[in-house]
């Protein structure tokens, strides 16, 4: 992992499946405030939440003045505080909105108000590049669905965040960087990513629900490798000014093919129930990694067999 020393981070949903990671790669040798709501918590299951180099405030990114109180003295931000997850943005498609606009907008405001910001990092999301999305580059043009259709709220939204941090950097220097993670998956996962449900259920021997036909395409990305181009971005002095898709285009499988991958890795009796699907789904998505190597020197290096196995030890023992 790339290392990064002797800094003050604010980390912005910090109590997250991939912010409570990155925590992890960076407490032993920096002083880190995590700032979040806790409506999820992995950092709960770390052994390093009780660190001596940790701070923990709970608090809203919709709060201005918490969010500014907080991040006083501050040399690195980490933005990953959102609503995600297309069941929790489907039944709150407002909030999902407020929170990732407005949240994002508070945390770039109180960041350009620091003396001494070395980086600011902004969690996207490959979503902005709609349902259908081979080999996307950070340039090519991102593609929303029809307004109305509340799965696609959170992909506006993040892409109003995008443009509000480069805007930033342009307009008054702050050094943002923009990460567009594509299916992050590992140990640590809260919520309803389909692969942690898959590994999940196939550890208790359950059935394993598809929705759809199960022919959508996705290239899944380990924690591990994830974080490490988040590390890449904050150390890397050409990524200010830039995005980066983040993710594993080797790891690239249908969603009928993930589950049968899972169930035959962790040797699960598991059985597949194909359901309907009642909202917009993404068909395919495969990132271009190409610029994040060539800039940065990122590559993806766990592999998706890998990945489950390591994921699903995980979880054996949160389950005793």
């Amino acid at each position: 992992m790339t290392k990064i020393q002797g800094k003050k981070i604010f980390i912005t949903g910090g109590a997250g499946f991939i912010g409570s990671t990155l925590v992890g790669e960076l407490i032993d040798d920096n002083e880190i405030t995590v700032f979040d709501n806790f409506n999820r918590d992995s950092l709960k299951d770390k052994p390093y939440r009780q660190h001596k180099n940790l701070s923990i405030v709970q608090g809203d990114v919709l709060d201005y003045d918490a969010v500014a109180g907080a991040m006083a003295g501050t040399n690195v931000v980490v933005h990953c505080a959102a609503i995600a997850g297309i069941d929790t943005v489907i039944v709150k498609p407002v909030r999902t909105m407020r929170v990732n606009m407005v949240g994002s907008a508070n945390v770039l405001e109180a960041a350009s108000q620091q003396d001494n910001i070395d980086r600011v990092v902004c969690f996207s999301t490959s979503e902005v590049f709609g349902s259908h999305a081979f080999q996307s580059h950070e340039t090519s043009n991102t593609v929303i669905g029809q307004v109305g259709e509340a799965r696609w709220t959170y992909a506006v939204s993040k892409l109003a965040e995008e443009h509000l941090a480069i805007a930033y950097h342009q307009e008054r220097d702050l050094p943002t960087v923009v990460v567009r993670p594509f299916n992050v998956y590992g140990p640590g996962q809260v919520g309803t990513g389909a692969l942690r449900t898959f590994i999940m259920r196939a550890i208790k021997d359950e059935t394993i629900e598809i929705h759809g036909d199960g022919t959508q395409i996705r290239a899944w990305c380990y924690v591990d490798d994830m974080v490490e181009g988040v590390l890449l971005s904050l150390a890397h002095p050409k990524a200010i000014g830039e995005s980066f898709n983040i993710g594993n285009a080797r790891a690239v499988v249908t969603i009928c093919g993930l589950a049968n991958t899972v169930v035959r890795v962790l040797n699960s009796k598991s059985k597949l129930l194909y359901t309907r699907k009642d909202y917009a789904d993404v068909e395919l998505r495969v990132p271009s990694v190409i610029k994040a190597r060539e800039l940065l020197g990122f590559e993806a290096k766990v592999d998706l067999e890998e990945g489950i196995c390591h994921a699903a030890e995980f979880y054996r023992k949160q389950m005793g």
